[in-house]
């Protein structure tokens, strides 16, 4: 990407087209003291309130800045990697890290170790690297003090507040809501999908466990879903397009979303994944479409609860798992409480904290 000047008019040219930058454009991005609070990075002024016909008197241009002096009397020096970067169609910091898909067989992935000062420090970097790359991380040594949970994800962001409180306990309780405080197994599936929007991350935190069953169980759902358009796409795409109502229920709130079970972005790249078959309600279609989908259904439902996919393994007290609730699937073994407790806390985030830290992050070390 190069920005070019030829007489008084600043174009950008990334090898297949050339483009005039308009000069209103420009005006926007002034940003001497008297423009931009150095602090907050926001306008000092309103652009809305700018005449509609600013041009461009004259400007220089050098490999680092641009020089304007527009028609109504104000000059700048505008970075040129500032400009290139805003004509990026995607967010960079995110979208350089390449997803690693993964299945039974992934070994030797890294754990972080919770230390001083923690949140602010180079390794927070690179754990929200890998969590993008693999779709979760492993902290180890996090204090088991009670809501410490929360304490860790406002580190990151800022907690995503539900029916289920700011955190949430995962036990074993009379009378539940929701089956994961049960001791029952849980197959593989994704938290919340009856929400709007569903929450992007979850972290669990054990805070005790001493029971031999219960352990924490992923899918990669990018995996799967890249190997089902591969061998089956004919079920992909009706996964893709049929739209399901999610649907929960208590005694206080009544929550439902439509949305398909694999949603790609719009230019159909892997986007998402929601499933929960105890929570989902098919809509009524022609019998031959509604045969292929619950064939489809069936399919994915095999390939998530396959053994090729699914890695298991305790998640020992002390430990915090971060995931992606849009990517990763989660279950839990069986376990029986007459051995003793199994107690995790839990809570959600969404991608705009993981998102800000990193890039803050990469601010903050150069990176």
């Amino acid at each position: 990407m190069k920005i070019e000047l030829i007489k008084n008019k600043v174009y950008f040219n990334n090898g297949s087209e050339k483009k005039e930058i308009h000069p209103f454009w420009l005006r926007e991005r002034v940003n001497g003291e008297e423009f931009l609070d150095r602090g907050t990075q926001q306008r000092l002024f309103d652009p809305t309130f700018l005449s509609n016909d600013i041009s461009i008197n004259k400007a220089n241009i050098n490999e680092k800045y641009l020089e304007v002096n527009f028609n109504d009397g104000v000059n700048s020096k505008i970075e040129i990697h500032k400009i290139t970067s805003e004509f990026s169609k995607e967010d960079i910091v995110i979208k350089s890290i390449e997803k690693i898909k993964w299945d039974s067989s992934l070994k030797d992935i890294k754990n972080f170790e919770y230390q001083e000062n923690f949140y602010e420090s180079k390794e927070m970097h690179d754990l929200l690297i890998s969590f993008y790359r693999y779709g979760f991380i492993i902290v180890k040594n996090i204090p088991t003090t009670k809501n410490y949970i929360v304490e860790f994800a406002n580190s990151i962001g800022s907690v995503r507040r539900t029916n289920f409180g700011e955190c949430f306990d995962v036990k074993s309780k009379p009378n539940p809501n929701d089956l994961a405080y049960t001791s029952l197994a849980l197959s593989p599936h994704t938290d919340n999908p009856y929400r709007n929007p569903v929450p992007c991350i979850q972290l669990l935190h054990c805070i005790e466990s001493k029971v031999s069953g219960g352990l924490s169980t992923l899918v990669d759902g990018y995996t799967v879903t890249e190997d089902l358009k591969n061998k089956y796409p004919e079920f992909y795409k009706i996964l893709t397009e049929v739209k399901v109502r999610f649907r929960f229920i208590d005694k206080e709130v009544i929550l439902e979303t439509i949305s398909p079970l694999i949603e790609l972005n719009d230019d159909k790249s892997f986007k998402q994944v929601r499933f929960s078959p105890r929570l989902d309600y098919v809509p009524i279609l022609d019998k031959e479409k509604l045969d292929l989908y619950y064939q489809a259904r069936k399919k994915l439902s095999e390939m998530y609860n396959s053994n090729k996919y699914r890695i298991e393994f305790k998640l020992e007290p002390k430990n915090l798992m971060m995931m992606d609730n849009h990517r990763l699937l989660h279950g839990r073994t069986a376990y029986e409480t007459k051995e003793g407790n199994r107690y995790l806390q839990g809570c959600y985030i969404d991608y705009d904290s993981t998102e800000g830290k990193l890039r803050h992050l990469k601010r903050k070390f150069n990176l």
